[in-house]
């Protein structure tokens, strides 16, 4: 046993201290990144979000909701083969949709068929598992980099920059950092384990940047500001659950609680989504999620104008013209309070 003694800090331990600028307008400011992925070689260009691999999130509408603003989508992986080819053929063969999938058989052999049927069209895939640091992770990311050497790899989740360099030496193109920050998630009560998110964005990125690899910030994200912080710190990608949930584009029940609508909303590790799937919670483990009910939050058009433009301001009060930029002028100041609440919370 041992104790890391650094302090090691989340999204609501810091601000981002403001600098002098040249910008006089949000509008000035260019959020899109371009991107030249380093075992797929594929070019990308666009706004560097991705909606998470939910079930109520990583849906067909919500990835065609956000193409149209460059932003990008995990699909969950629990849509049938019909549908997804349906989709991935109706697609723009330079559209970021990442077909999500897990490391068993059965995911790899259903991905070997949609890849044989879909002529090409399917171009990024993310590998999704909640503990990347088994042996057997590993040997997947291995697996699929040797037989598809052409897909851009999205895979995860870790929050150490040893891992991050074992996966990007493996064939990674982009690594998910993330490890029990998520709204939905419990796997920081039940197991104990985890990594502050912002230190976990520092080290990684430096960890893959150092190998001209990628990184994607999955999990955390509050609001529009901790989008800014994790770019700050040097995410490549923000990867997003809760903040999205709620709208039209999620497939979510909506249930009338006291007059008011709801949506369901829950963790893919949680009871709900293991009863839905799995038939229950596995004999030889437990939940690591939660359900929680939230508003219903209408069309997804007015959250996303109020991240985006979120993202934009915090360009603005450094002197980023690009959001390329803004790690390189990022400076953290730590905080023991972020919002003035005496007169309620917004």
């Amino acid at each position: 046993m041992r104790i890391e003694q650094d302090i090691k800090l989340d999204f609501k331990d810091v601000l981002i201290r403001p600098k002098r600028s040249t910008l006089t307008s949000r509008s000035e400011v260019d959020i899109s990144r371009d991107y030249v992925f380093p075992y797929s070689r594929k070019t990308y260009h666009g706004i560097p979000i991705i909606a998470a691999n939910m079930d109520t999130i990583g849906t067909f509408a919500m990835a065609r909701a956000l193409a149209r603003h460059t932003l990008s989508t995990a699909l969950h992986k629990h849509y049938g083969e019909a549908e997804l080819l349906d989709f991935f053929t109706a697609l723009p063969k330079d559209a970021a949709i990442f077909y999500s999938m897990g490391i068993t058989k059965p995911d790899f052999d259903k991905f070997r068929r949609v890849m044989d049927s879909a002529d090409g069209t399917i171009g990024h895939v993310c590998v999704d598992v909640a503990n990347g640091y088994t042996k057997a992770f590993i040997r997947f990311i291995h697996q699929i980099r040797g037989e598809f050497p052409a897909i851009t790899l999205m895979a995860g989740n870790v929050v150490t920059g040893e891992m991050t360099e074992e996966l990007i030496l493996g064939g990674v193109d982009i690594v998910k950092v993330g490890i029990g920050p998520g709204s939905v998630c419990t796997t920081r009560k039940v197991a104990g384990v985890g990594y502050p998110q912002l230190s976990a964005i520092i080290e990684c990125a430096d960890a893959a940047h150092g190998l001209r690899g990628l990184i994607c910030a999955d999990g955390g994200c509050t609001s529009p500001g901790d989008l800014a912080k994790a770019f700050g710190a040097g995410a490549d990608f923000v990867m997003l659950g809760g903040m999205l949930a709620g709208h039209d584009e999620c497939a979510a029940e909506i249930v009338e609680v006291d007059g008011q609508r709801k949506m369901r909303f829950y963790g893919m590790s949680s009871r709900e989504a293991m009863n839905k799937y799995a038939g229950g919670v596995a004999g030889h483990r437990a939940s690591e999620g939660k359900e929680v009910l939230l508003d219903y939050r209408g069309p997804l058009e007015n959250t996303l104008q109020d991240i985006l433009g979120g993202v934009r301001s915090a360009c603005t009060y450094v002197g980023a013209r690009k959001l390329k930029e803004l790690s390189k002028r990022t400076t953290f100041v730590r905080v023991t309070q972020q919002l003035n609440e005496v007169f309620g919370t917004a």
